[in-house]
Order: C-alpha cells, then sequence, then structure tokens
C-alpha cells in the first residue's frame, strides 16, 4: 500500500513542480513597426496570421505606449521600468557614443536572472555598445544581434562614410556588414534552440527583432510575397517567424505556462514612404509625441490568464512591464525608484481594473512634449517633426536629394530633420480628447480650462522631478546615465 502511494506521489511530482514554477516569459520586440501594420491592427494588405491567432487567443492592448518614440529611450524604459529621462537614456545612442545604462540600475532581464531565469536576447541591443554595457555583461546568459540600429553602417540611406555594423555574438564581433536579409530567420533560429535547451526551467527570452526599421530585407523566401510591397514582405516574415515560436511553445508544452508579449519600440518612419509602416488614423510616426509615435501595436496571451479574444482600451506603457513581470516571477523588485506600475489587474482582466497611472508623460530627448490623462491628451509647447514632401517608393526619404551637404552635419532636431526627409513645425498649448479624436486634429484647449489647468500641474510636477530642456528645469529625480571610454 505504501508502495503505490509513493507511486502515486512520484506520478504528481512534475505537475506540481510545473504549478510551483515561475511563468516563462516571451517578449518579441519589432522596431519601427506602426500601429496599423498589423492585419488585427487593421491593415487591409498585410496578412499576419501568426499575430491575428495570438490576439484571438489572448489580448490586444489598443491604448499601449512607450515612453519616446525612439529606439534607445524605449529600450531602456521598457528594461528599467524607468522614464528613459530618469536614468540618462533618452534619444538614440549610435557607434561613437560612451554611455549605456548605468551598473546601479536593476534591468528586467537581471531581477528575473536573480530568481533562476535562464536569459537571452537575440536582435537589437542599442543599450550601449561599448564592453560594459552589452547584453552579456547585463543579466543575459546569450545575445546574437546589434548593438544600435542597422542603419548605423554602410547601407545608411542618406549618411556616407559610416563604418562596418558589427554583428555580436556574446560579448565578442562575429561579423561586419552581415546580410540582413537573414535577420529575421537567424534570430528565429537562435530563439528556437533556446526554448528547446531551456524548456525545462524558466526562461525570459527577448526578441528584439531588426525588421522593419530602415534599411528593410526580406529572406529569399519571402521577397515579393505579400501585396503590400517590400514593408509588406518584411512584416509577413516577422508575424511568420513569431509563428515559429509559438508553435515551439506548443511543441514542449509550455503555452500553458508562458506569458508571450510582443509589441514595437514606436510608431513608424514615416518619412521613408513605401519602407516605412502605418499609424492608420493616429497623428504622425517616429520621433514625435503624437499618438502615431508613442502608441504601438501590444498583443498579450497566456492562456487562462489572460482573457482570450478581448481588446483593452486602458492606457498602459512599457514602464509598468517590469514591475509586473518581477511580481509574476516572485523576483524582487528595483532598489532605485523606478516610474512603472503593477499592470497585472488589467493585464488579467480582473473586474474594474483600471490604468494604475493618473498620467503618462511624453518626452522628445530632454523636452516634455506632452502627457496623458485618462481620454485627455495635452500637448505642451513644443517643436515636431513632420515629412517634408512627397514620399519616395525606394528606400530614400521624402525630399532625398535637395538637402544641402553641410545639413548632414547639423545636430539635434534640426540635424535629423535633415537627414531623414522632415521638416520642423511648432505646435502651441494644445489639448485632444483622444476618445473623440484619435488623430489629434481638433484643440479643445479653450473649452476646457479646468484639464488643461489639472494637466499643468502635472507638468510642472514631472519637470521638478525629471527636468525639461525647454523650460530648462535639471529634474531632482534624475540618475546618470554609465559612461564608458
Amino acid at each position: 500500500m505504501r508502495a503505490v502511494a509513493l507511486v502515486a506521489l512520484f506520478a504528481l511530482a512534475p505537475a506540481v513542480r510545473s504549478a510551483e514554477r515561475p511563468p516563462n516569459v516571451v517578449l518579441i520586440f519589432a522596431d519601427d513597426l506602426g500601429h496599423a501594420d498589423l492585419a488585427c491592427f487593421g491593415h487591409p494588405k498585410i496578412k499576419t496570421p501568426h499575430l491575428d491567432r495570438l490576439a484571438a487567443e489572448g489580448t490586444r492592448f489598443t491604448h499601449f505606449y512607450v515612453s519616446q518614440a525612439v529606439c534607445t529611450a524605449s529600450r531602456a524604459s521598457l528594461l528599467t521600468g524607468c522614464y528613459a529621462n530618469r536614468v540618462g537614456m533618452s534619444g538614440a545612442l549610435n557607434h561613437v557614443s560612451k554611455t549605456g545604462i548605468h551598473a546601479n540600475e536593476h534591468m528586467l532581464q537581471e531581477l528575473l536572472k536573480g530568481k533562476g531565469y535562464a536569459t537571452a536576447c537575440y536582435g537589437k541591443w542599442h543599450l550601449g555598445d561599448r564592453e560594459p554595457f552589452l547584453p552579456t555583461k547585463r543579466g543575459f546568459d546569450d545575445f546574437a544581434g546589434l548593438p544600435y540600429s542597422n542603419d548605423n553602417g554602410p547601407l545608411h540611406p542618406t549618411m556616407p562614410n559610416l563604418p562596418p555594423l558589427p554583428f555580436y555574438r556574446g560579448a565578442k564581433v562575429l561579423e561586419r556588414d552581415p546580410d540582413q536579409a537573414k535577420f529575421t530567420r537567424r534570430f528565429t533560429d537562435l530563439a528556437l534552440e533556446f526554448v528547446a535547451k531551456h524548456q525545462h526551467e524558466p526562461f525570459f527570452l527577448y526578441v528584439p527583432h531588426v525588421m522593419p526599421h530602415v534599411p528593410i530585407f526580406a529572406s529569399p523566401d519571402w521577397k515579393g510575397k505579400s501585396s503590400a510591397g517590400v514593408y509588406g514582405d518584411v512584416v509577413e516574415e516577422l508575424d511568420s517567424a513569431v509563428g515559429e515560436v509559438l508553435a515551439a511553445l506548443k511543441r514542449y508544452d509550455l503555452e500553458n505556462n508562458t506569458l508571450v508579449l510582443f509589441l514595437s519600440d514606436n510608431g513608424p518612419f514615416l518619412s521613408y514612404g513605401a519602407h516605412a509602416g502605418s499609424a492608420g488614423p493616429l497623428r504622425e510616426g517616429k520621433l514625435t509625441a503624437f499618438e502615431g509615435g508613442v502608441r504601438t501595436p501590444c498583443i498579450a496571451r497566456w492562456p487562462g490568464r489572460v482573457p482570450a479574444k478581448r481588446v483593452c482600451i486602458e492606457p498602459l506603457m512599457t514602464i509598468d512591464l517590469l514591475p509586473t513581470l518581477c511580481k509574476l516571477a516572485g523576483a524582487e523588485q528595483p532598489k532605485l525608484p523606478i516610474d512603472g506600475k503593477d499592470i497585472g489587474p488589467v493585464l488579467f482582466g480582473e473586474p474594474g481594473a483600471k490604468c494604475p497611472h493618473e498620467a503618462y508623460l511624453f518626452y522628445s530627448g530632454d523636452e516634455l512634449h506632452a502627457i496623458r490623462s485618462g481620454k485627455w491628451k495635452l500637448h505642451l509647447p513644443h517643436e515636431y517633426l513632420t515629412v517634408n514632401g512627397q514620399t519616395r517608393a525606394d528606400g530614400k526619404p521624402a525630399n532625398h536629394g535637395n538637402q544641402k551637404p553641410e545639413a548632414m552635419t547639423v545636430s539635434g532636431v534640426r540635424g535629423i530633420a535633415s537627414r531623414h526627409g522632415y521638416k520642423v513645425e511648432k505646435l502651441p498649448l494644445s489639448l485632444f480628447d483622444l476618445e473623440a479624436d484619435a488623430g489629434e486634429s481638433k484643440n479643445v484647449a479653450e473649452a476646457h480650462p479646468e484639464a488643461v489647468k489639472r494637466l499643468l500641474k502635472i507638468a510642472d510636477a514631472a519637470r521638478a522631478e525629471l527636468g525639461d530642456g525647454i523650460t530648462g528645469a535639471k529634474g531632482k529625480g534624475t540618475r546618470p546615465a554609465g559612461v564608458s571610454e
């Protein structure tokens, strides 16, 4: 009788261990993918059956935000739970940058690793290319990919004489100027190997894909397959790559213990025309604090936990993922103050769950540009970028060829404009009702002075805490980035 009981106990042991095991996390991060670039988010031509299925089996978050509409700042917020300005990581790094995330900052992968997670990053890092800042020095067991954007090399559409683009494995350069058409395939193969290798332990798999950031490339198997040009080919290949990862989770019986998240680092790089994505009805795109720049597609699936076939319109932001995921994993929270809050109740569809923030802040570089609170979006007076002239179909930015050579050396927002086919416009103080006007086209500030007054108080508090380059406020709560010579 005792032997029978022992056999039964051992038979139950795997199930007990599985129930006690913290959830795996698969975080897939596209680069410059627009809010309306997926079929399930309304694109009329691009076919994304795997992401559509992910949405059907989980939840689409249609008001999901990044803190800044540019690569480095967006990734810094994602992995630290902080506004990028708090940790000194606004804007975008390049091959001459000496900065990266400071060693004192506790990043998501480090916190999960401390809880026993296997960790890997396959794709674009963009948080510092000096050795102290590389992914394998900051909590990832494995890394393969680029230290910064794929245009930071000889294939840049407008800037000549850039150095070769390095492809890293671990902390060493594996090759230079790799075939960019193979990126999506390479990162997917590495992700599949990682899942197979670590199927019996909790893991955090971070796949920050390089595509569809310009210059864009589809592999030979996908080139010409879509009805939306080369950009459609690239997105449909990404969709297929997501499908392969989902199939691996199913193959190893990991679906029910894995939270899958798919989102983009910012909105579309609109000046690149046919080589850029779409923000749909939202205004502007990458590099702006308008909805088209900071609102991205987001899908979450965890069978039995995240409600299926749901559309959630609660505002949420990437800064909230770190505290939420750490709580789910039973991992420690960062020691230093962060800005994100636990959004588990919203993620899991608890009755009456709301966004835990009074407001979200949107910076551009060190400038505070906008604030969202409930249905209201207040834009403070600021300069912004908008496409300069007709867009093109050849992968070059709008107005390409009309820039003066000396314009390429201009720094700041006007330098960005000159290199990437934008012009600079000025926006006065503006209030938009996002429930009635998602395209931010009708300024209703005069009709709602109390809303403006309340949001201006939030702006004052934000400047005091995080600074503001427009007003000269320094910010008492900011921390420096790390520096390496």
